[in-house]
């Protein structure tokens, strides 16, 4: 629990470093973004005017239901897609092509399973920062693995290793190039509740350190006002946009006890789900 003197420190902590980001310039700036593929019936627009920005070390989620555009939105800021209109600045340069600036966890994994966890980790340490010295490569792999919690696994390989420790590797080769925008679909998704659980305070521990820009995809309201400052909610597609934003202000570091003790937790909570189910409910028949 926090002491009223702890809580007030944090809240001075939070509010500074909120100050601070504020007043630079934003990291990521969605303008006028738009996109529609080409499909055999013809034009389908699935995002629409997405005008958006993101701080420097700002934990952002993004929810809403399935077909509302979710991932199309984090593909343009990892590159993987390019906006039919509009743009994505990133530092005020628009996103044009993958970079190592970005870096995805699928929830997938999306590791080289003949690799073990170290190997993993150091081949995407050696594609960004080859002039490294072997022992410099080795370093941060072990820092990292470490700051995941396995450092007694880093020699398995990933067919070895369980969905959750799988995760954790995606996570520690994300991290270990020192991204500015780490970008995370959904990726814990497919892990049982505790290891979930697990994966979002170690999530959270790490980027208290490293404080990286995050964008995070979830279906989980109660994983988002955990981890995240601002919960960005979409609108159902065709034509989906942004239509509220929560600002999640829980004093930093947080403890899962402490804000589900908050009567704000039940406001924000309260507020997404009217939101995801009464304002915007998913229509079951509508098409994808």
């Amino acid at each position: 629990m926090f002491t009223p003197d702890t809580l007030a420190h944090s809240q001075a902590t939070t509010a500074a470093t909120a100050a601070t980001a504020a007043a630079l310039p934003p990291l990521l700036r969605f303008e006028q973004l738009s996109k529609v593929y080409a499909t055999p019936r013809g034009p389908y627009p699935v995002l629409a005017d997405i005008n958006l920005e993101v701080n420097r070390g700002e934990f952002v989620c993004v929810i809403g239901h399935s077909g509302c555009g979710k991932s199309t939105l984090l593909n343009m800021v990892s590159g993987f897609a390019t906006p039919s209109s509009g743009r994505v600045l990133l530092d005020g340069q628009p996103i044009l092509r993958p970079g190592p600036d970005r870096m995805v966890v699928f929830q997938g994994y999306a590791l080289l399973p003949w690799l073990t966890a170290y190997d993993n980790v150091h081949l995407a340490i050696d594609a960004v920062q080859p002039q490294l010295s072997e022992h410099q490569k080795r370093e941060i792999a072990m820092e990292h693995l470490a700051m995941v919690g396995l450092t007694a696994a880093v020699d398995k390989r990933i067919t070895q290793l369980s969905g959750g420790m799988k995760q954790r590797v995606a996570i520690a080769r994300a991290l270990a190039i020192r991204p500015q925008v780490l970008i995370l679909d959904e990726p814990f998704g497919a892990l049982d509740a505790i290891t979930k659980e697990e994966l979002q305070e170690e999530l959270l521990s790490i980027w208290n350190t490293q404080k990286c820009t995050v964008l995070m995809i979830t279906h989980d309201i109660d994983e988002a006002l955990f981890l995240a400052d601002r919960l960005v909610m979409m609108t159902n597609g065709p034509s989906a946009g942004i239509g509220e934003v929560l600002s999640i202000d829980f004093p930093r570091p947080r403890s899962r006890e402490d804000i589900m003790e908050d009567p704000r937790y039940y406001e924000l909570r309260n507020s997404a789900l009217d939101f995801l189910y009464n304002r915007f409910a998913h229509d079951a028949d509508e098409a994808c």
